[in-house]
């Protein structure tokens, strides 16, 4: 039987996931594939309900419905209640009779945006604990950040939103899960602080929109800090640009992409897919499609 998994999101022309998947599933000989899910918010309900009776075993979740899709679910793992949004959705018990009867299949909310965050970090060998950081955008994919963050002992995070309420809710959250943390209270100015690390977490500098970016031309950037985009398309995003001219260490998101997906296809399918096969998936995807 093929095992069918997917993406949901709203719009979804960006995504390489679907190559990236193809490839993990062609690499270990498995029947599968990974379908674009484009669904517009109206219809986020609907397309969860029927995921079961389509045959789906999993899928991502992607903007926007990353916090709207969690009380679609019947279950939340550890790491989704903790960080308060989905970007995994397991497809569990299928096919299972109990006392003669079906059970319908459970959908379990996870997440692995944050391991997949760390993923190039460790590669680095860039050590968290102790350090600082600026996290710019406060949504969905921050909140992943944040608990990455926290997982390896950061000690003073600066949150740098557009909306100075979404900022005060996720320091907030921060907060109460790590009461040592440092936050200062915002707004505040990159110009007062020299993070050793800042992660934009936001879609600004994403394809089509490659002349955006979510800092300003006439700030500079703190010296010594490593600069992380967690968008992918670009993959030299002007914001990284305007961080590589100012000196600093650059990492893009295509290899936090690929860990993410890697971590997922790991939940759906008990298999650990070769993650360089998948990061070069995705990276011809993005050539071929420039």
């Amino acid at each position: 039987m093929t095992i069918c998994t997917g993406l949901l999101g709203w719009p979804l022309g960006h995504s390489v996931s679907p190559a990236m998947h193809d490839a993990a599933f062609r690499a270990l000989g498995l029947d599968g594939r990974y379908d674009a899910l484009p669904t517009p918010p109206e219809a986020l309900a609907a397309a969860v309900a029927g995921l079961a009776a389509a045959g789906y075993r999993g899928v991502n979740v992607t903007i926007p419905h990353k916090q709207a899709v969690m009380p679609l679910l019947d279950e939340l793992s550890a790491a989704a209640q903790a960080i308060g949004a989905v970007n995994t959705i397991v497809v569990g018990n299928q096919g299972l009779t109990v006392l003669g009867r079906t059970v319908s299949p459970a959908l379990t909310g996870d997440n692995t945006d944050w391991l997949g965050f760390l993923h190039p970090l460790d590669a680095r060998g860039f050590d968290l604990a102790g350090k600082s950081a600026l996290l710019l955008g406060a949504g969905g994919s921050a909140r992943a950040v944040v608990y990455a963050l926290l997982q390896r002992g950061l000690a003073h995070l600066t949150i740098w939103a557009r909306t100075p309420t979404r900022a005060t809710d996720l320091a907030t959250h921060a907060q109460s899960l790590s009461p040592s943390l440092t936050i200062p209270q915002f707004p505040n100015s990159p110009l007062t602080i020299s993070p050793d690390l800042i992660v934009n977490t936001t879609p600004l500098g994403m394809w089509p929109h490659v002349d955006a970016s979510p800092w300003p031309a006439d700030l500079p950037f703190p010296a010594g800090a490593l600069v992380y985009d967690l968008v992918y398309r670009p993959q030299r995003t002007l914001f990284l640009q305007q961080a590589a001219a100012a000196g600093c260490a650059v990492q893009g998101g295509l290899e936090m992409l690929a860990a993410q997906g890697a971590a997922a296809f790991e939940l759906w399918t008990g298999q650990k897919p070769p993650l360089e096969v998948m990061l070069a998936a995705a990276l011809a995807a993005l050539v071929e499609a420039r």
